[in-house]
């Protein structure tokens, strides 16, 4: 089984920058895909950003591409998003979600990181 957990999220100012980790453990070499998602007060869970594990591509929601940065570091079974420029639509609680090898779907999720920014 994998385990994700989410660090970084906190309170900044509008136009300023955040980087959000996740922090994979267990069976990692299970895992096929991370992806973030964010999920705003009184509104469904979205798609943001996702990387394959064991290649390079990525993608990211039209709103974010640009200001957002998906990463990745194998050996410390790291995923980042840095996100650059945010405004207060940006505002919500951040989580990084799972596919492995066994389901592709999202289906292995953290516990979120709540960012609030403020204009």
């Amino acid at each position: 089984q994998v385990q994700l957990v989410e660090s970084g999220g906190r309170l900044v100012q509008a136009g300023e920058s955040l980087r959000l980790s996740c922090s994979a453990s267990g069976s990692t070499w299970t895992i096929s895909t991370v992806g973030w998602f964010r999920q705003a007060p009184g509104k469904e869970r979205d798609f943001v950003a996702a990387i394959r594990w064991g290649g390079p591509t990525t993608n990211y929601k039209d709103s974010v591409k640009g200001r957002y940065t998906i990463s990745k570091d194998i050996a410390k079974n790291m995923v980042y998003l840095q996100m650059n420029n945010l405004e207060p639509e940006d505002m919500a609680v951040y989580f990084c979600a799972a596919k492995t090898i066994v389901q592709d779907a999202y289906s292995i999720w953290g516990q979120g990181t709540q960012v609030t920014v403020s204009s």
